[in-house]
């Protein structure tokens, strides 16, 4: 074969693989689109606030604002911002503020701020409340923490909720991680579950509904039960990872741009809340997927963490500078990981690894003595014990019974929930 003939026959085949790739279907149909199939039931005749973000599309990206404002018979009346704002206009943590959507002309109430739960004035005249964001199956991600308030104003307003449906990017089952204790509970910790839940966030609705999982932040045992409906999906499966579904990836917050991101934030993301400690990669462009600080030995601490056999994990050394945060400029080192066996991994615990042989090769780098912002930690992890019983030895060992002694009972409890297989 000559080098034309060579050359025409690979143009050939990626035209080919191009065109396979561009017209393949996503596998998975949301909430949304299976609402918009169904000609809106529940929706039509009734006046209809939404809880939504960016992440609330449909797979030719097309706004669920935007869907139900147009949608014939729905008259859709009032949107409620959760943390980033419903058209993401707000960064990490910054309050959101009562607004005008510029698109629609929608009133936007701010439920990430002075007020997280929707007052009644908030609620005036709304019928049903639609929730469509898309989760990240962490217990310490705030919209899920939302979606419980919403209930639970629902609930004593008399009003409706209706969940649209979206994949766990984690699949549903993975489950990692202890219960959240009191008085640990707080916006980042709302629910008494594990830290990784396996449920979609339709699944975790039922469940909350039903259960309870002393949702409100001072662990109110008997909160009100809300009229729920959930809109599933189809097409989604539990051993599915997001890029299984053929859906596009809009990212939910900033700092989460792929649909990989939420395997690499449950694994950092705990040790993220020791500030000075290590950085995760947040202010780089490899958010939570990287262990560094400018004192590291690169190679060290991946021969130290390559020692340990951690199932469906390898660690590669890095070199770089972060363009944002306090250590903006500065060449950091350290390792980034991978998860080549993700059944297999254990992927919260890659971050209590990590911290053990930070430890062990700098000793006098002890984490919970060297920060001071150890609150934050206690609250993510949903208890104190889990550093109080590291911090004895920096060890995995002395907390591997703790950190997975609620895994089981969960997994029996949610499957009840589960809409699909």
């Amino acid at each position: 074969m000559n080098r034309l003939t060579l050359l025409l026959s690979l143009l050939l085949c990626l035209c080919g693989c191009h065109g396979a790739m561009a017209s393949g279907e996503p596998v998975v149909k949301p909430g949304v689109e299976v609402l918009r199939e169904s000609g809106f039931k529940g929706l039509v005749g009734k006046r209809v606030g939404l809880v939504t973000n960016p992440s609330g599309v449909d797979s030719r990206l097309k706004s669920t604002i935007d869907i139900l404002f147009e949608a014939p018979g729905v008259e859709l009346v009032a949107l409620y911002g959760p943390e980033h704002g419903v058209r993401g206009d707000v960064y990490a943590g910054d309050k959101v503020d009562d607004m005008k959507d510029a698109a629609t002309g929608l009133p936007v109430y701010s439920i990430y701020g002075t007020t997280r739960k929707p007052t009644p004035q908030m609620l005036k005249g709304i019928d049903v409340m639609v929730y469509d964001i898309q989760d990240v199956g962490a217990r310490s991600y705030t919209f899920i923490s939302t979606l419980g308030l919403v209930m639970e104003a629902c609930a004593e307003a008399g009003i409706e909720v209706m969940v649209l449906d979206r994949p766990n990017p984690l699949g549903g089952q993975k489950i990692e991680g202890c219960y959240v204790e009191q008085p640990f509970n707080s916006f980042v910790s709302q629910y008494k579950i594990p830290y990784v839940y396996g449920l979609t966030v339709g699944e975790l609705a039922m469940m909350i509904n039903s259960e309870g999982l002393n949702r409100g932040q001072k662990g109110d045992q008997s909160p009100s039960v809300c009229k729920l409906t959930v809109v599933p999906m189809e097409g989604w499966r539990r051993d599915m990872l997001y890029q299984d579904t053929g859906l596009p990836w809009v990212l939910p917050s900033p700092n989460i741009p792929s649909k990989e991101s939420p395997q690499y934030y449950v694994a950092s993301g705990i040790c993220g809340e020791l500030y000075g400690f290590l950085n995760i990669g947040v202010g780089y462009t490899l958010p939570f997927q990287l262990f560094g600080a400018p004192w590291i030995d690169a190679v060290r601490l991946k021969e130290k963490l390559d020692s340990y056999a951690l199932p469906g994990v390898s660690f590669r050394t890095i070199w770089y500078k972060p363009i944002a945060g306090s250590l903006k400029g500065q060449l950091v080192q350290g390792v980034q990981y991978f998860f080549t066996d993700y059944a297999s991994a254990r992927i919260t615990e890659v971050q209590f690894h990590v911290m053990q042989a930070i430890v062990e090769l700098y000793p006098d780098r002890k984490p919970f003595e060297i920060c001071d912002r150890i609150g934050l930690f206690d609250k993510v992890c949903g208890t104190d014990k889990v550093r109080l019983l590291f911090s004895k030895d920096y060890r995995f060992d002395s907390i591997r019974a703790l950190w997975r002694k609620d895994e089981s009972t969960f997994r029996t409890l949610s499957s009840k929930y589960w809409l699909y297989d």
